[in-house]
């Protein structure tokens, strides 16, 4: 007889520890900005760092992405997904300071 709960319960501890470590890596920053404990700059690292680790804790854990074990292909939809996002990261940081600075004439 072969055991068919072993991969299911190997996926859901996978699930388990990424949900540990999304909600550790979202209740820091949130913890830093309500405290104030660092000083503003050392906090803005922090909380960078924390969502560039979010980042790879989602794509490893909830995408089950492997660089090394992964076709080219999701590679190549992850890097023009990556490259979307921050043209649309560009373009709103582009609008919101030219409105700014519009106000200010």
């Amino acid at each position: 007889m072969k055991d068919t709960g072993a991969p299911e319960k190997r996926r859901s501890n996978t699930y388990a520890a990424g949900y540990v470590l999304a909600l550790l890596l979202t209740a820091i920053p949130f913890g830093l900005a309500a405290t104030n404990l660092v000083p503003r700059a050392t906090a803005l690292a922090i909380i960078a760092i924390a969502a560039i680790l979010q980042i790879l804790v989602h794509l490893r854990y909830f995408l089950h992405l492997r660089l090394r074990a992964t076709a080219p292909e999701r590679i190549l939809a992850l890097a023009f997904a990556g490259i979307l996002i921050l043209i649309m990261i560009g373009g709103s940081l582009w609008i919101m300071f030219d409105l700014h600075h519009r106000m200010w004439i």
